[in-house]
């Protein structure tokens, strides 16, 4: 079920983890940002598009975890873009022999029999420093920061005042940091500055999981995600509802302790002596 989001623009939640695909209509055809989950799900988002006259011009993945570089034939042959950042890891995974083992096992077990793998990951990273989609539609900017992935990016649709936050500002997840990087905290505090710089024209915001928001609901996300990242960074208990007794989603709690006991040891092994 398709849902106006603002003039021109749409969004498709899947059932898995109330995952969001932003459909941007253009002149000729439509951009799919984080296309989808299971086959039946971007089958029937396909149907639904056709049914509409509006055929998909080309795709944007907004970082490489599985679910956002997802694809199905329906959706044609067109171009499939990203950061640079983002594409080069995908196609390292793509040039391993084994690659479809590795994602299968971190795939979902009640979804894993209705995710399409064929044509997982096959995106364009786009030249370092591109900060425009190229494409034959409304003005997309791209923000890329390092963030809970390499390369990621989150997008604005200038002219509509739509937000699409890749996986922050959610109302159901907390911040999920990228440990492998160098710095996942000071990356996340770095990635909640210039989503909030991109607020000011913003009246909307699509995150990767969870509920559609408007221009208040915005910041206090932004607001939110801060106050979890400095209280994970400075030793203390993080006052959020997405973790509490009222949490959406219980195995939070397990996440929050499992990052918590991962910087606390990268702090131990870098301390001298």
């Amino acid at each position: 079920m398709l849902k106006q989001v603002a003039e021109g623009v749409l969004a498709h939640e899947s059932e898995f983890l109330q995952s969001n695909c932003v459909i941007v209509q253009g002149r000729a055809g439509v951009l799919l940002i984080d296309p989808g989950i299971t086959d039946g799900e971007m089958a029937a988002l396909a149907n639904d598009l056709r049914d509409l006259g509006q055929p998909v011009v080309a795709g944007f993945s907004t970082h490489p975890h599985w679910d956002h570089v997802l694809w199905h034939p329906d959706f044609g042959h067109v171009p499939r873009y990203a950061t640079a950042r983002c594409a080069a890891p995908i196609q390292d995974l793509l040039a391993q022999p084994d690659w479809k083992a590795r994602v299968a096992g971190v795939l979902p077990p009640e979804f894993a029999g209705e995710i399409p793998m064929e044509l997982l990951g096959l995106i364009t990273g786009l030249p370092a420093g591109t900060t425009q989609i190229p494409w034959d539609g409304p003005r997309v900017r791209i923000i890329e920061h390092q963030a809970h992935a390499a390369g990621h990016a989150a997008l604005l649709i200038e002219d509509r005042g739509v937000l699409v936050a890749g996986d922050m500002l959610s109302d159901i997840l907390m911040p999920f940091l990228d440990l492998k990087a160098a710095d996942p905290i000071d990356d996340y505090l770095a990635a909640l500055l210039l989503l909030e710089s991109a607020a000011d024209g913003a009246v909307a915001v699509v995150p990767g999981h969870g509920s559609v928001g408007g221009a208040e609901q915005l910041r206090a996300r932004i607001k939110l995600d801060r106050a979890y990242v400095e209280a994970v960074r400075d030793g203390a208990e993080p006052d959020d509802p997405r973790l509490g007794p009222s949490a959406p989603l219980e195995w939070l709690a397990g996440v929050h302790r499992g990052q918590v006991e991962q910087l606390a040891q990268r702090g131990q092994n870098e301390r001298p002596g």
